[in-house]
């Protein structure tokens, strides 16, 4: 017995290539627009008490949207967001580093 590729099958295979997503990207710099955060200006923070205004000021200061206290022990996501800033803390919450993503 026979089976013959009928016309809809073939024009579901040729379309198959139009769902797929934009690549993802693997490294290298973020262009300016993706990139809202910069840390640089905010490294004299290290050292300093995370209090709930100095946190704000930073995220103000870094052009970030948003902002992410990370604490010893705590799990986090590996995503890289350009308009986040991280600030990581020790356990009396001293600022360790200040960074984006």
């Amino acid at each position: 017995m026979k089976r013959h590729i009928g016309p809809g099958a073939l024009l579901l295979a040729l379309s198959l290539p139009g769902c797929a997503g934009t690549p993802v990207r693997t490294g290298g710099p973020l262009p300016p627009q993706l990139q809202a955060c910069n840390a640089d200006v905010v490294q004299g923070e290290v050292g300093h008490a995370a209090t709930a205004e100095r946190i704000e000021a930073i995220r103000v200061r870094t052009g970030s949207k948003l902002v992410r206290v990370l604490r010893p022990g705590q799990m986090v996501t590996m995503e890289f967001s350009g308009d986040r800033v991280n600030i990581r803390v020790d356990a009396n919450d001293a600022i360790l580093s200040v960074g984006c993503g």
